[in-house]
């Protein structure tokens, strides 16, 4: 019976490597639009097989802000139905900058760079790490 248990390991164990539930690989970003990557194995992975990470694409964050602009020396236009309009004397002020805003990060990946990829799911999907060389 203990040998019947240690068959049993062993097969599934070599089951587990053998589909290769996950591994590392390395890739180099071979078109942009769609996203295309060539897997150092030449393995040629296409948009619908790729998992993006924020570290390689771009995407919008909310922050909170509380601070002014730097102070700066410019005028305003007027508008005066009396005298016709005009612009105001320019003065050095400064403008308050706070509250919820949106930023776009631009990370998204370059023909030509070197990628990192998570092999998952038997080798039908990737997960793209990170670059580790840009062109």
């Amino acid at each position: 019976m203990n040998q019947l248990v240690r068959s049993v390991k062993q097969a599934a164990i070599e089951a587990v490597k053998a589909d290769g539930p996950m591994g590392v690989c390395y890739g180099t970003v071979t078109a942009v639009s769609p996203l295309e990557i060539t897997t150092d194995q030449k393995l040629v992975l296409s948009e619908t097989q790729l998992i993006l990470t924020n570290a390689v694409r771009d995407f919008t964050v909310e922050m909170t802000v509380d601070h002014v602009t730097e102070s700066i020396s410019h005028g305003h236009p007027v508008v005066d139905t009396y005298t016709g309009g005009g612009s105001a004397t320019a003065v050095e002020h400064s403008h308050p900058y706070k509250g919820r805003k949106s930023f776009r990060v631009h990370l998204g990946l370059k023909k030509d760079e070197k990628v990192t990829l998570l092999r998952c799911d038997g080798g039908q999907q990737y997960i793209v790490l990170d670059r580790w060389e840009a062109p």
